[in-house]
């Protein structure tokens, strides 16, 4: 399949389902603590979203979804400093708010917030929404995912610590590009277009996040 007709592959199935019975029993367990933040790192187009869908499918009220991509810096600051054209990139999203939220989210002591809200990224928007997800104090597990949860630079060095187990998804890289250039055609991009961003700066962003996969308590290989 050439380039452009990876881009084209519209029809390019999700990724596999990957929440085994003993994944779920791993998060059951850190969901019997008052509060846990459970990481689901990845590349983009790994499957972290499905993955946090299907706990949160499993466990129902004890689990909320949190993704970092709220944190992506508004188009028009990217516009503003020249950085719209590798959007994605760790500089492109704002690490220090995403840092000052988990660090709430962990607060569960007497007389913490009831609810804490957290971003949301809409593509259709191409922003974040603030406010967006409600984290009432009594959910006991937080899924956190996104690409840069185990980074140690541009800001997001704090993360790993503040999570209580991280796991890594790493599904075949040839199938991510497939799913990851049909989402951007789905979202609006040309094939052409959507072919150059996945093999350009989403593959520069692939890179740097596996080579965090070694600071992670597990990796997750869907199949």
């Amino acid at each position: 399949m050439s380039g452009h007709d990876e881009a084209r592959a519209t029809h390019t199935p999700p990724p596999p389902l990957v929440l085994t019975p003993a994944l779920e029993e791993r998060a059951r367990a850190l969901a019997r603590a008052p509060r846990r933040l459970l990481g689901v790192a990845g590349a983009p187009g790994a499957g972290k979203s499905t993955l946090a869908a299907e706990l949160v499918a499993a466990l129902g009220p004890l689990a909320v979804v949190v993704p970092m991509d709220g944190f992506h810096l508004a188009q028009s600051e990217l516009d503003r400093l020249g950085r719209a054209d590798r959007k994605g990139a760790p500089d492109t999203f704002d690490a220090a708010g995403f840092v000052v939220l988990l660090r709430r989210l962990r607060d569960v002591r007497e007389g913490s917030d009831d609810v804490v809200y957290a971003p949301e990224y809409r593509r259709d928007l191409r922003n974040g929404v603030a406010g967006a997800i409600a984290v009432p104090r009594d959910v006991p597990l937080v899924v956190v995912e996104g690409n840069y949860l185990l980074l140690d630079q541009h800001g997001f060095a704090p993360v790993r610590a503040l999570l209580d187990e991280t796991w890594f998804v790493a599904p075949d890289d040839t199938a991510r590009r497939e799913r990851l250039a049909a989402r951007h055609v789905a979202t609006g991009k040309s094939p052409a277009a959507a072919h150059d961003w996945t093999h350009g700066p989403d593959e520069r962003n692939a890179e740097l996040v596996r080579a965090t996969a070694v600071r992670a308590d597990l990796v997750v290989r869907p199949g």
